[in-house]
């Protein structure tokens, strides 16, 4: 029989926390980190951003990198976690707001599970704080029946906070934000107290205004946060290799064949999405119809991944293009009419003539 009570080891989990799976990276970057750490941080801003974008350490030690791109965004935003605003990373599905989110907590405070998921239904409790019923109609209100929410943890504690999809946050929700930032306490009237934030406590938030569902923030909530915009990646090598590693870490823990296996259809992937996004080829020559989604590089490793899927449990191993085609037709086509007809003429007119490509197009022509 399982003992529940057991936690399972970090080999057997899905998907571990970051300060869990790159506990070694972090472990040598604290110890070798002689720079002014801000109060409760695990280690220096410096080596918080060399987390984040990789490089070597003078041990030797090599840091991988958790996110790919412009290198002053990620040091305005882990500079922003050291004063008392609050960071926003806004960008379109799958620029990789909540993946660095999660590695800024984890790199800060070494604590990324301080999270409240952000949906329409999240209450004001799960901001605040709740109650254990039992207790409280048993007893009354006391700080025992209190239930701490992530936010109360982290700000008792001097740790960082994080809210995902803030905007799916109802507006009269999202507001119970504004003490917690401007005031940095937190009242409980019931048991005529107010829980005050110890240094090193921040939250970041993550947010996208183009989902159905959008709430906006209120002008009062938005002055509280510095936002920094996480743009698409910039060019297709960075894509690549971005979809490449993802995919890569993912086969570990699904137990999938080798990554450069699959590198010519990971490319294709990525062409494909990022003409569509574009609505225009690579070599700028045809004009075509953007789909309605985002077509981000996340719907891009999804789609890797689920090929990859097929081809290890119904293929022969190896990421074949009648893999990756079903996954492409059900990212692209979101508007059965309207996505249909951009799909039918990118088909046709640019990957029908397109050499090298002919399984490929005979394989979505066939799921389309």
């Amino acid at each position: 029989m399982t003992d529940i009570s057991a936690p399972p080891g970090t080999a057997d989990l899905l998907r571990p926390h970051a300060e869990h799976v790159f506990a070694a990276e972090l472990t040598a970057l604290e110890s070798s980190d002689d720079r002014p750490r801000p109060p409760h941080w695990r280690m220096s801003p410096w080596a918080v951003v060399t987390y984040l974008l990789g490089g070597t350490l003078a041990d030797g030690t090599v840091i991988t990198p958790k996110y790919v791109g412009a290198r002053r965004l990620m040091e305005v935003a882990v500079a922003t976690m050291a004063t008392d605003r609050a960071l926003l990373l806004l960008g379109v599905p799958g620029t990789a707001k909540s993946w660095v989110s999660e590695h800024l907590t984890a790199a800060i405070s070494g604590d990324s599970t301080l999270l409240v998921q952000g949906t329409s239904g999240t209450s004001e409790e799960s901001i605040r704080y709740g109650w254990n019923y039992a207790r409280l109609l048993a007893e009354g209100p006391s700080a025992a029946a209190l239930v701490s929410s992530p936010v109360m943890v982290a700000m008792r504690t001097g740790a960082v906070a994080r809210i995902e999809e803030l905007t799916r946050i109802p507006a009269d929700v999202q507001d119970a934000l504004i003490t917690v930032l401007s005031e940095k306490t937190l009242p409980v009237p019931e048991l005529g107290i107010e829980v005050a934030a110890v240094k090193g406590f921040n939250v970041v938030a993550t947010a996208n205004d183009r989902d159905k569902g959008v709430n906006e923030l209120s002008s009062a909530l938005r002055r509280r946060f510095n936002t920094v915009v996480l743009p698409l990646p910039g060019n297709e090598e960075d894509e690549v290799r971005i979809v490449s590693d993802r995919v890569a870490d993912m086969s570990k823990s699904l137990e999938l064949p080798e990554v450069p296996a699959a590198i010519e259809q990971i490319r294709r992937v990525v062409t494909v999405f990022r003409e569509l996004r574009s609505g225009v080829t690579a070599d700028g020559r045809t004009k075509i119809k953007s789909p309605s989604g985002t077509l981000s590089t996340a719907e891009a490793i999804s789609v890797v991944t689920s090929g990859m899927a097929l081809s290890a449990h119904f293929g022969d191993g190896l990421l074949r293009p009648t893999d990756i085609a079903s996954g492409i037709v059900g990212a692209v086509i979101k508007d059965p009419i309207a996505d249909q007809v951009a799909w039918t003429e990118y088909l046709e007119v640019v990957v029908r003539e397109r050499s090298g490509w002919a399984e490929f197009y005979q394989a979505c022509r066939e799921m389309s």
